[in-house]
């Protein structure tokens, strides 16, 4: 059956070999822009999702339209929503240019996908999704055995761009719909995949679209619970473990409506706090008097394991943890610039960032910005510390309520917590925007517990922790007062502020 006409897509539950469910990833608790510094994290999956169909593409009758439908390897991908268009792609193996292999022999280096990162198209996450995948099962120079030609059909309930990692679910979806069309999620495989074998697949994938992510949303995406959130660890190793929400509420997640491409405007936000926050660890580490390796990238969760004294491939106690990231809140001020006030520059240069890290330029560059593109005149190396050791702390302090809660008084401690993390996000880490400001702030005077943005930031959603009873009260408010929601009503209004529970992430079937 081929991706083509009304027959397909009356097929998309039926007829295709595959079916492939993703539900989408809330991050509910204050984990904001922590997971790449290796701090752990609590998402949920929410009701949303994202739907591949896919199957082998079949060998037409004629040669000449084989010879063009059959290439090894070759994708058709349709999308349900009209405004993304057919795609065809194809990978390549891409053969080395080393003038030292003789014309007797071939060398290959990797495959190869378009993809063009300045101008990103729904499709670019698609062949990301398939870079794994070729990599770990079809070796480039092995030939004994190639990828088979697949067509694709999308559809979902997750919008573009707001903040609920939509590019995250799109790899791992695509990631997962290529492993189950090439038969490698069979329980007789050779070679078996375990979540965290595709959690890592995933978001090695999604850096080829451009966005160097830390994990939780590819975790969130693979590993949810229907049940509850998760408290995700990614150092040592990845570990998950399910914590309940307290009865009695709901989360709901508002639309800003303002889109958030991380990846188109990576250089200037999301990968500029990825670098800041790896450069802010070494310069931390070295005033504090830890070792740092000349081509070591320490993130802030190995700082405070070293002044610990964490043993290697041993986690600290969470207790332990959560003292040490108290008195790093005091610790991160030696990265304050001296008397400069509040309302002053809190950042350093590019030559003041190098010089304060102890590296050459040539090897801070090599270390730090040789495989990544950002772009700013000043790094927040002071504001961006503060940030995650204080949103670190919250996850501990909210999982911590989560465990205890008996009453009330415990959904209005995580919604100050809450407050609190969207107050850091947008001083702090500055992933805010007025419209994100706009919603958390008519969400509390709706009623909210709490609220924050979720995702990058930037643009996208909010989430709010509202009482159950009130889900529809609150609802009505924030449509009434946020000015871009007048007028929406049914379906419409449901596209951009809805309730949801914690639900279950990656499945099959």
């Amino acid at each position: 059956m081929q991706c083509d006409g009304t027959i397909l897509r009356k097929s998309l539950r039926k007829d295709l070999d595959v079916n492939l469910r993703i539900l989408r990833e809330l991050q509910d608790a204050s984990s904001e822009h922590i997971d790449y510094a290796l701090f752990g994290v609590l998402p949920a999956a929410i009701e949303r999702d994202i739907l591949i169909a896919c199957a082998p593409r079949p060998v037409p009758p004629s040669s000449v339209t084989k010879m063009a439908q059959q290439t090894p390897g070759i994708v058709v991908a349709e999308n349900l929503q009209t405004k993304y268009t057919r795609q065809s792609f194809c990978p390549a193996r891409k053969p080395s240019l080393s003038q030292e292999i003789g014309e007797d022999k071939v060398h290959v280096e990797g495959w190869e996908l378009d993809i063009n990162t300045k101008e990103l198209r729904w499709e670019s996450y698609v062949k990301a999704g398939y870079y794994g995948v070729l990599n770990k099962y079809f070796p480039p120079s092995d030939f004994s055995g190639s990828p088979v030609p697949v067509d694709l059909l999308f559809t979902g309930t997750v919008p573009a761009g707001s903040g609920l990692s939509s590019s995250a679910a799109m790899v791992v979806a695509s990631t997962l719909a290529f492993l189950a069309v090439n038969g490698k999620l069979d329980n007789q495989s050779s070679t078996s995949l375990t979540k965290g074998d595709l959690v890592r697949i995933a978001v090695e994938n999604e850096k080829r679209v451009g966005v160097n992510s830390g994990g939780m949303d590819q975790a969130a995406s693979v590993i949810s619970d229907a049940s509850s959130a998760l408290y995700i660890s990614f150092f040592p190793k990845l570990e998950a473990t399910p914590v309940s929400l307290p009865s009695g509420s709901i989360f709901v997640c508002a639309n800003s409506l303002v889109v958030s491409d991380k990846a188109v405007t990576a250089k200037r936000n999301y990968n500029l706090r990825v670098v800041e926050t790896l450069a802010g660890a070494r310069i931390l580490a070295r005033t504090l008097g830890i070792s740092v390796g000349e081509k070591e990238r320490i993130t802030f969760r190995e700082v405070i394991g070293r002044l610990l004294g964490e043993q290697q491939e041993q986690e600290l106690a969470i207790d332990a943890l959560q003292r040490g990231l108290e008195r790093m809140g005091q610790e991160v001020e030696v990265l304050r610039p001296k008397g400069v006030p509040d309302d002053g520059q809190l950042g350093v240069t590019m030559q003041e960032m190098v010089v304060m890290s102890g590296l050459s330029e040539e090897a801070f560059h090599d270390v730090y910005l040789s495989w990544v593109e950002v772009e700013a005149t000043h790094f927040q190396l002071y504001k961006r510390a503060k940030h995650v050791y204080a949103e670190a702390l919250r996850v501990l302090q909210f999982r911590q309520t989560c465990l205890e809660a008996t009453d009330t008084a415990a959904l209005e401690r995580l919604g100050r917590l809450m407050n609190e993390s969207q107050t850091s996000c947008a001083e702090l880490y500055q992933c805010s925007c007025p419209e994100l400001d706009e919603l958390t702030q008519l969400a509390r005077k709706a009623g909210a517990y709490g609220s924050r943005l979720t995702g990058a930031g930037w643009g996208g959603c909010t989430v709010s922790l509202v009482a159950e009873d009130k889900v529809v009260s609150f609802i009505d408010q924030i449509k009434n007062s946020y000015a871009p929601y007048k007028g929406l009503e049914g379906e419409a209004l449901n596209e951009v502020i809805f309730a949801t529970k914690p639900s279950s992430g990656a499945c099959s079937g």
